[in-house]
């Protein structure tokens, strides 16, 4: 994921920041690629760069496939929760 930091107050750049301030904007260019614009938080960067981190995306990719699953009733009732 790249940065490139902008004054907000390019002619061509403030209507679609002030749009994406509200809603996210899909931009769509003549020859069909389509991007989001959207005002971000710290939990969707943090969840952006999650994402690159390939080593732990391969881990759980892996861990996902194991067929061993405890149930959550099973669980509820070993911690004596109800």
């Amino acid at each position: 994921m790249k940065t490139i930091e902008v004054s907000g107050n390019e002619p061509a750049l403030k209507p679609l920041l002030e749009l994406a301030g509200e809603e996210s904007v899909i931009v769509k260019t003549a020859s069909g690629r389509e991007f989001i614009v959207t005002e971000i938080d710290d939990f969707a960067v943090e969840v952006a760069r999650t994402r690159q981190n390939r080593e732990l995306m391969a881990f759980l990719d892996e861990r996902s496939k194991d067929p061993v699953r405890i149930p959550f009733e099973h669980v509820k009732k070993e911690l004596g929760i109800d």
